[in-house]
């Protein structure tokens, strides 16, 4: 391979992984390697020993975003990549990190799949852990797993777990199934250490029509714990190696993988090899248990999501069930967006990954295409599990005695060698695996309701861009975009055309479209109530969270008990819109409930704030007259920081061009958003600025800042905004609202002028900025006679914000404008009143007539308590404005 550094940067740092090629004259089919081969990727002791773990840096610090979950214990690696939002914990490695490691993986880099919290289990409490046997047993007992270690031979083997999610997202791009979107690396390989299942059942003694082993999880999730079952004459075959593991790479189990006491079930789907194990029952069927009748199936492709909520019938039938892995393959090499260098770069290049099949089953060949099928060469295959074989002795505490077995339970690794002239010719790379039983990776998919054992022909896209080769996967996971699998269905590609989705050898692919699936409904008719962002973010906490899906705004509390992830799912979108992750995670089933949760439509002005199409628009040479745009987030610098008081800023934010004006309505807001220091994550919250509206060039924002406390987490935006140097840009968007002053009286509500000839405002703490710019414009208005009365509420004599510019207007407005301000906690020697805000007050100071509109804005309990009180008053909704 030639010098990597003719290689761009990009590339570069992908090629530097790679191991540096033999000089290769041709490529004929070589037939596999088989025992003697040494793995490529990731660490190996010296040359005729087994592969050991790669280096390990076990996580010490919980997470931020962990921190409010029922996880709230666990430490994790934070290169992990998320696959159901926050909770529960279903995470895969980057694909080419978790191949770069080497045959063993980390822990820390391990595939998750958690269906709920994880069981905390202190130190101390780890060796009386105990777990029952019982069922059709003549001897049911209990066992500590200080009793399993003492009294039973302990054995380590190297064994690779796989999701039956694995590669998941190439099914949900065809249609959405009813899992989430694993990517290819849902799967890992470790040395697991611990006993032979076979040695605890059988002390047990099962009896006649003993025919199945139940393994029940300590984990409590909504439909009860975790069980699953396995054949009782597997767990005795010692050729299946079934155990039950406390090891893993030589070091107990960590939290998400079961400490401290699992199943490992080699050879099959990971949902068998049940963490936390508690129990091991002995039956004559298989598990009656949820999670094993309604995960875990493959059903017959025709079966819609539809048809298998409402027939049960599908879900009992065992045929359907998942037990041995199928083959499959993927391509790690090239890696998504690679790109290789055709002008003095190297003359060949080495494709590399891995392939696995089930029940024990070698993989005996490999092949690759580099011409959509039609012909197929064999790659090299490297079995680092082989090197074991040849190994008589202990490894962490357990004997490695497999050189008498015949079966394999851990991947393999494949290469091959191409010229890159070759690769410049074709238009894509496929890859398919092979087992000793003849099982081969078919060429289709298989699309399922579950969406499980995805294994069609592992294809990657080859394009040429000038003087370099770009390489595109399939998919990437998660809510991640990219792959050619969604470039292909957005440009209208049909994906089941059998070519792909594209036109192959020059001519037009079949002109049959796929099947459009059914719109499912989310909206409940004749529910017509407009929402606020505003209205949206005040819901964001545990007692009434409202989340937005596709403008639609649903509150989830009702459904929190029952939710299958459990309520942190529906806790941790609160406030927020959680269309991409909704989407892109539930089925059509979960989409048919919504309706019976859905409470109102998000109004326009919310729909855009929220909405990540308008994504900050690009320096444009010509100088527009005002800053906002209402479709596009517009950048910002931030000029200045005025500390008011230790919990108040005022920050001044620099326009486009000194001229710019901020095109900011009376009584309207902006949206401001940036992204947390911390998970990176979108934040974006509404404020009304306290500078002129026509000032130019600037624009001054006064924000309280909500620390974080013992207590508290604090609040986001304002501790980000604080956070942010001088410097720094920040993104903004409006105007949105739906008041608008115009001038002498008249005001816009939803666009429809009203005259009004006096207002009562209502406002405690920072809710005093949008009543600030209203008060202002009238006060400054010598030829505006509407009136105005203030009723400010606050805690503390330093909280009152704008105090002082408030002071001054209502001294040169002519007695057209008052201002009452209230304390709860008041200092000797003040001169205003005194307590909260209440009906009392209102009827005192502020009359109703038909003529007077009232402005409120403060915090929820502030203005759900003023809203009741002003309708026992007579007041009605349409003259009370809540910003």
């Amino acid at each position: 391979m030639e010098d990597p550094t003719t290689q761009d940067e990009h590339s570069k740092q992908i090629w530097e992984k790679h191991e540096t090629l033999p000089e290769v004259s041709e490529l004929p089919p070589t037939p596999p390697e088989s025992a003697d081969s040494a793995s490529e990727p990731g660490s190996l002791s010296v040359e005729n020993e087994f592969p050991l773990p790669p280096p390990s840096c076990e996580p010490i610090e919980v997470l931020e975003v962990d921190k409010k979950t029922p996880d709230f214990h666990v430490p994790r690696d934070p290169r992990l990549i998320r696959l159901t939002g926050v909770h529960p914990f279903n995470v895969e490695a980057p694909l080419s990190t978790l191949f770069n490691e080497g045959f063993l993986t980390s822990p820390e880099l391990f595939y998750v799949r958690n269906h709920g919290g994880v069981p905390e289990v202190q130190a101390e409490d780890i060796p009386d852990w105990e777990f029952s046997v019982s069922g059709l047993v003549e001897n049911p007992f209990n066992l500590t797993l200080r009793q399993l270690i003492a009294d039973y031979s302990q054995v380590t083997f190297p064994i690779t777990l796989v999701c039956a999610g694995n590669r998941r997202k190439e099914q949900n791009q065809v249609r959405k199934s009813k899992g989430f979107s694993w990517g290819a690396a849902g799967v890992s390989t470790a040395l697991f250490t611990g006993v032979l299942m076979a040695d605890v059942i059988r002390k047990a003694k099962p009896t006649k029509g003993a025919r199945f082993v139940c393994m029940e999880g300590g984990d409590q999730l909504p439909n009860g714990c975790y069980a699953t079952s396995v054949k009782l004459n597997w767990i005795l075959d010692p050729n299946r190696g079934i155990m039950l593991a406390h090891k893993m790479n030589g070091e107990a189990l960590r939290p998400d993988h079961g400490k401290p006491l699992r199943a490992v079930i080699p050879g099959q789907i990971g949902a068998r090899s049940v963490k936390w194990l508690k129990k091991l029952i002995i039956t004559e069927g298989p598990s009656d248990n949820w999670y094993h009748i309604y995960d875990n199936r493959v059903l017959p492709t025709m079966v819609s999501p539809e048809e298998s909520a409402n027939n049960p019938k599908w879900w009992v039938d065992e045929r359907y069930a998942i037990y041995e892995l199928s083959p499959n393959s993927v391509t790690i090499y090239p890696a998504h967006e690679e790109r290789v260098r055709l002008v003095d770069g190297p003359e060949k290049y080495r494709a590399k990954g891995y392939a696995y099949s089930g029940g024990g089953r070698r993989i005996t060949r490999v092949e690759i295409s580099l011409d959509k099928g039609r012909t197929w060469r064999l790659a090299e295959i490297e079995y680092p599990e082989d090197r074991y074989r040849d190994f008589d002795g202990e490894l962490y505490g357990g004997k490695i005695d497999i050189s008498w077995r015949e079966t394999c339970f851990a991947w393999c690794f494949w290469s091959f060698d191409i010229p890159v002239l070759e690769l410049a010719s074709a238009k894509d790379l496929l890859v398919r695996a092979m087992d000793e039983a003849m099982n081969i990776q078919p060429r289709d998919m298989y699309w399922s309701v579950l969406g499980m054992m995805n294994n069609p022909w592992f294809r990657i896209t080859i394009t040429r861009e000038g003087d370099f080769l770009s390489f595109e996967h399939p998919t990437q996971p998660a809510l991640m975009p990219g792959g050619w699998m969604e470039r292909t269905k957005k440009a209208g590609g049909n994906l089941t055309n059998g070519y792909w989705g594209e036109k192959i050898g020059g001519e037009e692919a079949e002109s049959t479209t796929a099947e459009v699936p059914k719109e499912v409904p989310m909206t409940k008719q004749g529910v017509d109530r407009m929402i606020t962002i505003d209205e949206l973010r005040k819901h964001d906490g545990e007692e009434d969270p409202w989340f937005a899906v596709n403008g639609e705004v649903y509150d989830g509390s009702n459904f929190l008990k029952e939710h299958p992830g459990g309520a942190q799912s529906i806790i941790s979108s609160a406030g927020m819109d959680g269309s991409d992750e909704f989407m892109a995670i539930h089925s059509e089933t979960a989409k048919a409930m919504m309706p019976g949760y859905h409470i109102g439509t998000l109004d326009n002005a919310s729909k855009l704030a929220l909405s990540e199409v308008g994504v900050s628009s690009e320096p444009s040479t010509e100088k527009r007259d005002t800053f906002l745009q209402s479709r596009t987030w517009t950048k910002a610098i931030l000029h200045a920081k005025k500390i008011v008081s230790w919990d108040t800023r005022i920050f001044t934010y620099q326009l486009e061009h000194d001229e710019q004006t901020l095109g900011l309505p009376i009584g309207q807001h902006l949206m401001i958003r940036l992204r947390d220091p911390a998970t990176r994550e979108a934040i974006i919250r509404s404020y009304t600025p306290i500078s002129d509206t026509k000032k130019k060039g600037f624009m001054d924002v006064l924000v309280k800042v909500y620390f974080a406390t013992n207590s508290t987490k604090g609040g986001k935006m304002s501790m980000a905004m604080d956070a942010l140097p001088v410097g720094h840009d920040i993104d903004f968007r409006g105007p949105i609202g739906k008041f608008e002053y115009l001038g002498k009286g008249r005001c816009a509500i939803n666009q429809k002028v009203q005259i009004v000839k006096r207002f009562v405002m209502i406002c405690g703490g920072s809710g005093i900025t949008p009543i600030f710019q209203v008060f202002r414009a009238i006060m400054q208005d010598k030829d505006d006679q509407t009136r105005c009365i203030i009723l400010d509420g606050n805690r503390l004599v330093e909280d009152i914000l704008c105090k002082e510019d408030l002071d001054l207007l209502v001294k040169d407005g002519e007695a057209r404008g008052k201002v009452i301000y209230t304390l709860t906690k008041a200092p000797e020697g003040w001169d205003g009143l005194t307590g909260r805000i209440n009906g009392a007050l209102i009827e005192q100071h502020a009359e109703r007539d038909d003529e007077t509109m009232v402005l409120i804005c403060g915090p929820e309990a502030l203005e759900k308590s003023i809203h009741g009180a002003l309708l026992e008053q007579g007041w009605r909704d349409e003259q009370l404005i809540f910003f």
